[in-house]
């Protein structure tokens, strides 16, 4: 056994499981659910990734810095995408109250009273 490499992290982390996180950060945002439900599901993916990096390159699946250093970018491909996810909903559900107010957030229509 020998412990993970940056290329495995980048490559199971950032891009497959981060890419996985961002989708399910999109699906929980548009069916209205709260956020924390990212964290949730987040943990859980990154527990998916720690075991694909021990099955497929013989890192130390009990490694707690791995799984961290996992699980907090997965949490944040996931809430990023939550919240991306929910502006634009607000904002096209919507329209007659909320206009968008920058990437991450909307703010009340002038006159929308």
């Amino acid at each position: 056994m020998i412990p993970e490499s940056i290329g495995v992290f980048v490559g199971l982390s950032l891009v497959l499981f981060g890419g996985a996180a961002f989708m399910m950060g999109q699906a929980i945002g548009e069916t209205w659910r709260p956020w924390w439900q990212c964290l949730l599901y987040g943990l859980l993916l990154a527990a998916g990734c720690r075991f694909l990096t021990y099955a497929l390159f013989g890192a130390y699946i009990l490694s707690l810095g791995g799984y961290l250093a996992s699980a907090v970018v997965i949490l944040a491909f996931a809430v990023l995408a939550w919240r991306l996810a929910r502006v634009r909903r607000m904002v096209t559900q919507y329209p007659w109250m909320y206009e968008r107010q920058g990437v991450f957030g909307w703010r009340d229509k002038a006159g929308a009273g």
